[in-house]
C-alpha cells in the first residue's frame, strides 16, 4: 500500500460519512432502546460506528476492483 492509496482513502472516506450516518443513529437508537445505555454512551457508539463504517465503504471503494 503505497501513500497515496492512504491518501485516496481518505479523501473516500469523507463522501462516506453520508451513507455511514443513517446505520450508526439506527445503531445508536436500538441499543438505548434495547439495553437502556446513557446517552453518552449512545453518542460515543455513533461517531465510532459512523467512523468505522465510512472507512470500510472508502477501503472497499480504493480496493474493490482488485477482486
Amino acid at each position: 500500500m503505497t501513500t497515496l492509496d492512504l491518501v485516496m482513502i481518505l479523501v473516500y472516506t469523507f463522501p462516506m460519512f453520508l451513507f455511514a450516518i443513517a446505520p450508526a443513529l439506527k445503531l445508536g437508537d436500538y441499543l438505548e432502546e434495547k439495553y437502556g445505555i446513557s446517552e453518552k454512551s449512545k453518542r460515543i457508539i455513533m461517531v465510532t460506528g459512523t467512523a468505522v463504517v465510512s472507512l470500510s465503504l472508502a477501503v472497499f471503494l480504493q480496493f474493490g476492483h482488485i477482486y
